[in-house]
């Protein structure tokens, strides 16, 4: 893997910015506003991923803020530019979802992903802007879509990684109905400064108790899981170096305003007066496709690659993980050449030697 690939395989669009709810780890610095994105811009972004969607599925990822605060208006005009070779996802708190927004996914064939954080009594960081409860709300959206029908997967972000939780949150998400789980253990990012630094044994021992969890009841695609069973099963294929691209997925992220970060969404909408505002120009003056060529002159850009490859030439877990991420190396450190981050401790080494430590620990006893 030398750079950064010219042809991303999806792009991360921001309708608007502003977020309903209030949660404490939201590593978003603008929240509270409601910039909204101009019909212009998703124009723009539409006329350059067209060839690209011609080559094989292609993914236009909504991302807020909140998506469903532009409304069912302003949503639809965004995604009207975009041909039907273009997959479109919406991450949503689920707090707005009813049997119009439900109809509105499926006139547009669009995949839902609900962030909910397990039982009730989990959820203690997402509240409203007036501070009270958001589990409820989230409930009423996740029973309009089983209502009409709509498959949904769950991000499901954890505080405190330890030995008894794992369990608890996966039959959670069993009797939640969703299709696909991902675990996001918090980061240390944007405006979340919280430290995000755990034990490495209670972090290896969550891991290892998903799996098993797992192991007993698989009706759920375990995102963290099974990304990590295809590493162990390539590296004894012996096709391991076959599962990390050549070139980095760019992973454009399009703000409101049509400007472009690269890699990491979370750097969008910050500013160091090292690195300047992050992005690798906009799309409203500049083809994204000429952004993406361009990529190497922007300066963190070429910081960060030169980072991957010292994760490459010294860290054992580096064809699992492929580097640590850009948003974690600045926000941890303030650096995109360092490599390990508490990000990657968390939620590469731990997880793939939690699932080791499982695969070890029900070994078939010899005879």
């Amino acid at each position: 893997m030398r750079g950064i690939s010219a042809v991303p395989t999806y792009v991360v669009m921001q309708p608007t910015t502003l977020c309903n709810l209030d949660c404490s780890y939201c590593y978003l610095p603008f929240r509270r506003d409601d910039h909204r994105m101009p019909v212009e811009v998703a124009g723009a972004v539409a006329e350059a991923v067209e060839p690209w969607s011609r080559d094989g599925r292609f993914s236009v990822v909504w991302h807020g803020g909140e998506p469903l605060a532009a409304g069912r208006d302003g949503l639809g005009a965004l995604i009207a530019p975009f041909g039907p070779g273009v997959e479109h996802h919406v991450q949503t708190n689920a707090t707005l979802i009813d049997d119009a927004w439900c109809e509105f996914f499926t006139e547009h064939a669009i995949r839902v992903s609900v962030s909910v954080d397990g039982p009730e009594a989990r959820n203690g960081e997402r509240i409203t802007r007036g501070g009270k409860p958001a589990y409820d709300r989230i409930m009423r959206g996740v029973e309009a879509l089983h209502r009409h029908d709509i498959p949904f997967s769950a991000l499901c972000v954890v505080g405190d990684p330890r030995p008894g939780l794992a369990a608890e949150l996966y039959d959670y998400f069993l009797g939640l109905g969703c299709e696909v789980l991902g675990i996001n253990v918090e980061e240390l990012e944007g405006v979340n400064t919280r430290a995000n630094a755990h034990a490495a044994a209670d972090v290896t021992a969550f891991w290892a108790e998903l799996v098993a969890a797992w192991r007993r009841d698989p009706r759920i695609h375990l995102r963290e899981i099974e990304w990590s069973l295809r590493y162990a099963s390539a590296v004894l294929d012996g096709t391991a170096d076959d599962l990390l691209p050549r070139r980095l997925d760019p992973i454009p992220t399009i703000a409101y305003d049509g400007s472009v970060v690269l890699l990491s969404p979370e750097l969008a909408g910050f500013h160091d007066p090292r690195y300047g505002d992050f992005t690798s120009g906009n799309v409203l003056t500049t083809g994204l496709a000429d952004i993406l060529a361009g990529a190497a002159s922007t300066p963190w850009i070429a910081e960060f690659v030169s980072g991957v490859e010292a994760c490459r030439a010294t860290c054992p877990y580096f064809g699992f993980c492929g580097g640590a991420h850009a948003a974690n190396r600045f926000f941890e450190q303030g650096r995109f050449d360092i490599t390990e981050t508490d990000h990657c401790r968390n939620s590469k080494i731990r997880l793939l030697e939690g699932v080791l430590d499982h695969a070890r620990d029900h070994e078939p006893t010899a005879v």
